[in-house]
């Protein structure tokens, strides 16, 4: 046990009672253009909580001006036109969130985000159109969704680039929109669409100025084509090399961040929405022994690291909502209290409250060490988490601020008609 460190988070830490504490932090966030706000596990119910109280105090006091996070483009993109006003489809939050019928369907699809929905279409009311908020799912799994949003938006403008588009979804038909089905055809038996959707993405940008602007009509066709051309290599190379599809993901994770952020002008900030294994800098941890990249790493290369802010979060115990496997239904969860002598358990061993710790100059070189952190994923057994849930990572520079919940409580999924995909 490192009691250096033990002493050094009694000394700074902030102990957190009330949303108040968070006003350290949120004083730390001026000039940046990204906010990174981390979770530890996707099934942990303060985690989103905290994180919307951040995100509206973000786009009140600091001029936040959209959301992007872990989730499908398309399905993201009816909680955007919902809280943008640009239809009247949905009455409540609660049915725009049936849109997420992808596995794991419990990550956007819960009673956690609710408040947060309804509380973005108040704010946005009394905004101009081009000032509203947005909401963006910026993950590479949509391909068949993105497909058909390609081809409904192209019909319905009388497009040229419909044939390149129906090419495309024609290539796909025969993996009857199964990725790991297209992967293994494309990886060893050659049979890929690859030349198709380059074709499609090549048509759509070079004609892009000809797309309506109207309700992000022109954002949303070339951001579905983006997924559909980066998608198309992440299934196809997931097969064989999981690190290089790994880095495929997260490349267009920044991709997609930065083509909202262009779209919306020079005064754009984000807030992203991701997992702790994303947000946190990969350089700070063993991924980049394996040669992994993440979004935290690659944002702060783009855009210079004073120019974002990375907060992780974490706890000791509690309950979690995961899966045993991929694929199958979630269940509520035990998490054990953290490993001895990990990051968590010396979070713990400094008082067993929630607390918040700035990694300022002044408390930087107590952490300049790796520590196993805890990462649990969508699919996870508590029986085996020693033998790979803990990232060996420096902490001070992995994050620029960490957030502690001492024992946290599973989220509360919605019911949804899933959809298997």
């Amino acid at each position: 046990m490192n009691e250096n460190q033990i002493q050094a988070i009694k000394n700074h830490a902030i102990p957190l009672k009330e949303m108040n504490n968070f006003q350290p932090l949120i004083e730390e966030i001026n000039h940046q253009k990204y906010v990174l706000l981390g979770e530890s596990s996707h099934g942990t119910s303060e985690f989103y909580k905290i994180r919307a109280e951040l995100t509206k105090r973000l786009i009140q006091e600091k001029g936040f001006t959209f959301i992007a996070v872990e989730g499908d483009w398309p399905a993201c993109q009816q909680v955007n036109r919902y809280i943008k006003g640009y239809d009247n489809e949905y009455t409540n939050a609660r049915e725009v969130l049936a849109a997420f019928n992808r596995w794991p369907t419990w990550m956007w699809a819960n009673e956690e985000i609710i408040d947060l929905i309804e509380w973005l279409k108040d704010y946005n009311h009394n905004l101009p159109t081009d000032q509203r908020i947005g909401f963006y799912g910026v993950d590479v799994y949509s391909l068949w969704e993105s497909m058909d949003e390609i081809i409904k938006y192209l019909e319905k403008t009388n497009s040229s680039s419909v044939e390149a588009a129906k090419k495309a979804f024609a290539c796909f038909e025969p993996f009857n929109r199964e990725g790991q089905m297209y992967g293994v055809s494309a990886s060893f038996y050659a049979e890929d669409c690859h030349d198709e959707v380059i074709n499609l993405l090549t048509d759509i940008v070079t004609n892009k100025k000809k797309y309506s602007s109207s309700e992000e009509g022109q954002l949303n066709l070339e951001v579905n084509a983006i997924i559909t051309a980066n998608a198309e290599n992440y299934y196809r190379t997931m097969v064989v090399n999981d690190n290089e599809s790994w880095n495929i993901r997260d490349r267009h994770m920044v991709e997609v961040i930065t083509k909202i952020g262009s779209y919306n002008g020079k005064n754009a900030k984000g807030i992203i929405w991701e997992h702790n294994t994303h947000v946190g800098d990969a350089r700070a941890t063993d991924m980049a022994d394996e040669g992994l990249v993440n979004v935290g790493q690659l944002l702060r290369e783009q855009e210079g690291q004073e120019n974002v802010y990375i907060v992780g979060f974490g706890t000791h115990r509690g309950t979690v909502i995961a899966a045993d496997s991929w694929g199958v239904d979630f269940k509520r969860i035990i998490v054990p209290p953290a490993q001895k002598g990990s990051w968590e358990d010396l979070m713990h061993e400094a008082g067993n409250h929630d607390k918040l710790l700035l990694f300022n100059e002044t408390i930087r070189q107590h952490f300049s060490s790796r520590i196993g952190h805890r990462a649990i994923g969508v699919v996870y057994d508590p029986r085996y988490e020693h033998f790979g849930n803990y990232v060996p990572s420096v902490m001070a520079e992995r994050y620029d601020a960490f957030i502690y919940i001492y024992s946290t409580t599973a989220l509360e999924p919605l019911a949804v008609e899933r959809v298997f995909v």
